[in-house]
């Protein structure tokens, strides 16, 4: 190990800072850590090489004395304290080193921290889903919910335990909800923590479990709720009742009930965003006279009245015809847009049949602006 140069074996420059030497050791500690190589004795020994290199270049003073001297004890020093006894029987005494391996290995070598379990914990958020028409996602309605939710056991009041007894203090962990197991490897100790498997992380120990929920402290139950669905929600979109959710344990607050909102599409508008859509048909009089015809809405039928000459596809906007914005103070709404499309009559008898020819007899070709420049392209 004396031999080999503790910048290479980090993968850094000299002149690397301690924030991009501690990244460089986060990457090849995870990269090399026994648990993620088990039986790997390669990596076992890299893992021990970036742990010496670490625990030298992230100390100011056996830094200097590394880039000066070579060793990081000084020019007296006798070189690095690996061996049987590794680095003080473990890594207590690397400085930051018990954090770092905290951070990448969730309690690691010494250090770290656990939240405690017995804390409040917010219950947790349910879904459900409600389907609307059109109609009632355009205006706003009124629908009854039904969901199931977890709510506190009301034989021992969320204790867990049988109503007369209470828990007690773990015996296997001692009330710290963690089990700490050390290895040894090569004359290195390594350091882990996980979950009591007695207490499952509580630090307590329900000897006498509620009869009713099994020791869970919580049960099931169908809640019913009338919910007010907004005007202007649209497909996909959800509702949010803040605390409508499951209950919390330990004297935290229920999630939320969550709302998916499905709408059912309407056989003759079309939506986007907040504007709709539709079609209207005009006969050939109305297009060619022009006149006030009757266009469908949301509120009902409305007159609204075309031009002499009207082509087909021309595309008409209503002002305000649409859906209003969710939760708008001042009743703002999209638009109504409909494009008229001309039918063509079918059926005649011979007597409109004849009518029309006089028609088309009379019109000639001049009043067909279109017509008369198509076959221009072709007759130069």
């Amino acid at each position: 190990m004396a031999e080999k140069d503790l910048y290479e074996i980090l993968g850094v420059d000299k002149n690397a800072d301690a924030d991009t030497v501690k990244r460089a050791y986060r990457k090849l500690a995870m990269k090399y850590h026994p648990d993620h190589n088990p039986g790997d004795t390669e990596a076992e020994q890299k893992f021990k090489e970036v742990n010496e290199a670490y625990s030298v270049l992230s100390d100011p003073q056996k830094k200097e004395n590394y880039d000066r001297f070579g060793n990081p004890d000084g020019p007296m020093g006798g070189g690095f304290s690996g061996g049987d006894g590794g680095f003080g029987g473990g890594f207590g005494d690397f400085g930051d080193l018990g954090d770092i391996f905290s951070s990448i290995f969730g309690g690691g070598f010494g250090g770290g921290t656990q939240a405690h379990r017995n804390g409040p914990q917010k219950g947790q958020d349910v879904q459900t889903r409600v389907t609307v028409s059109f109609e009632e996602a355009v205006f706003g309605c009124k629908k009854e919910v039904s969901y199931t939710r977890l709510h506190a056991c009301p034989h021992c009041k969320g204790t867990c335990a049988e109503p007369g007894t209470s828990a007690e203090t773990c015996p296997d962990c001692k009330g710290s909800g963690q089990r700490v197991t050390v290895r040894r490897m090569g004359g290195m100790a390594f350091q882990s923590k996980s979950p009591c498997d007695k207490c499952n992380g509580t630090g307590k120990y329900i000897k006498t479990p509620c009869t009713k929920c099994r020791g869970v402290g919580q049960e099931r139950e169908t809640r019913k709720l009338t919910v007010n669905i907004p005007a202007g929600i649209d497909n996909g979109e959800r509702v949010a009742l803040r605390g409508q959710g499951c209950e919390g344990k330990n004297g935290g607050p229920a999630g939320d009930l969550i709302i998916q909102i499905t709408v059912r599409e309407h056989s003759f508008f079309k939506r986007e965003d907040y504007d709709i859509y539709c079609e209207v048909p005009i006969t050939v009089a109305d297009a060619t006279l022009g006149a006030e015809i009757e266009v469908p809405t949301l509120e009902g039928i409305v007159k609204h009245t075309i031009a002499e000459g009207t082509q087909p596809g021309t595309v008409f906007t209503m002002k305000g015809k649409g859906v209003p914005y969710v939760n708008s103070s001042n009743g703002r709404r999209g638009d109504l847009i409909f494009t008229v499309n001309v039918e063509i009559p079918k059926g005649l008898d011979k007597k409109q049949k004849d009518a029309m020819r006089d028609f088309a007899n009379a019109c000639g070709d001049k009043h067909y602006a279109k017509k008369s420049r198509f076959f221009k392209l072709f007759n130069k």
